[in-house]
């Protein structure tokens, strides 16, 4: 009776075991072990109600993601991989902020989970390596993980062609960084997402706090250039998709706006978006008051890009 009433709620878990739910005040005891779409319950000693509490308990449990770890002697090196129910085969790379010295992990990576798997993507928060001016660093980790993301294309329901990364802030600067010095087409993401990112490492208009921790103190020149991505793209660079906030004081709209022009002379497709306010560093927040353009305006990007790719 209990499988014939939970069956429908199933179809959306994965693979669980271990879970218990103590419900002290009616003195129930539910041990069960969820594998393959079925639930056995053990010493049930009281007729069984399926009370809502137990079925948003069951949903919140059947939707956790699943993480990774990019490197084995790295644990802290992460992806962590949000499936949508119906996956339509494309998949995002999120690497979060933070200035190259933290990541904000939340508005600019986990709170956008839900909206973009309803939309049948793959989510991927990539949590990656602090520099401490070893400017390989990131670059490597963001090389590995979309490997690794292409790896488990089949297991995902993942299309190898329709891997995207994204970025905000420095991660903005990580994900460019990926688009125009990969290594080779198996690390070539298939389009970038840049939320205010940092893209010069130019010190009239970089945000420096990113310059320092990327590449120390007194780098040279050649090095700025390299890590000046408006400087690296070429008509094999992914499309793209910029916002930004005409009066962010933190990362000047002019690193977002020279990348976009640098696109558009080398004939990459690519859209910018451009609200008069808003500052830095707004990710999912609600409280951004062009919330609801900018997510509408991804929203229709990534399904023409979809079908274009």
């Amino acid at each position: 009776m209990l499988t014939k009433q939970i069956s429908p709620i199933l179809t959306m878990s994965q693979k669980f075991t271990g879970y218990l739910l103590q419900k002290t005040k009616e003195k129930y005891i539910f041990e069960t072990s969820i594998t393959n779409h079925q639930l056995n319950v053990s010493d049930m000693k009281k007729p069984l109600f399926l009370s809502l509490s137990f079925l948003i308990s069951f949903l919140c449990i059947a939707q956790q993601p699943e993480k990774l770890v990019v490197w084995p002697d790295q644990q802290e090196t992460t992806l962590t991989v949000y499936h949508p129910e119906n996956p339509n085969g494309m998949a995002i790379i999120m690497c979060p902020g933070g200035g190259y010295t933290g990541l904000a992990i939340g508005h600019e990576g986990h709170d956008m989970a839900d909206w973009i798997t309803t939309q049948g993507i793959t989510y991927i928060v990539f949590t990656y390596r602090m520099p401490k001016t070893d400017y390989t660093i990131p670059l490597q980790d963001a090389e590995e993980a979309i490997r690794i993301v292409r790896q488990h294309a089949g297991e995902w329901k993942i299309d190898p062609g329709k891997v995207g990364i994204m970025g905000a802030s420095a991660g903005g600067h990580l994900a460019s960084t990926l688009a125009t010095h990969y290594s080779s087409k198996e690390t070539r993401p298939d389009f970038q997402i840049l939320f205010y990112p940092v893209i010069t490492m130019d010190s009239s208009f970089t945000h420096m706090g990113s310059r320092v921790n990327l590449l120390g103190e007194n780098p040279s020149g050649e090095l700025v250039k390299k890590y000046s991505n408006e400087f690296q793209v070429t008509k094999d660079t992914p499309p793209a998709f910029i916002m930004l906030s005409s009066d962010d004081k933190a990362v000047p709209a002019k690193n977002g706006i020279n990348y976009y022009l640098a696109l558009v002379e080398n004939d990459v497709p690519v859209s910018l978006h451009a609200y008069p306010t808003g500052g830095h560093g707004w990710g999912f927040r609600d409280n951004f008051t062009y919330k609801r353009q900018w997510t509408g305006e991804l929203e229709r990007w990534l399904r023409d890009t979809y079908n274009n790719l």
